[in-house]
């Protein structure tokens, strides 16, 4: 069962930051506070062997596609509008 928790005495400047993360992510402060809790707390710790292997991999599933800089620029372009 989710608990509720109150924070109190939150400096202005690290609220106001949390609020512009929030805002910049397209989240409440609620969500902003839990998913950077859980960055911080829940985070697991990689073996360099572990986080080169996934890396291979990830090199490895992209490998077929190749994009070129003007796809690259759609792409960018794409996403602002």
């Amino acid at each position: 069962m989710p608990t509720t928790l109150t924070l109190k005495n939150i400096p202005d400047a690290l609220y106001e930051r949390l609020k512009a993360s929030a805002a910049a992510n397209r989240r409440s402060l609620n969500s902003e506070a839990l998913v950077r809790l859980e960055s911080v707390l829940l985070q697991t710790r990689l073996a360099p062997t572990e986080r080169l292997a996934r890396a291979r991999w990830l090199r490895a599933a992209l490998a077929p596609t190749k994009f070129l800089a003007r796809d690259i620029d759609a792409f960018k372009k794409a996403g602002r509008a």
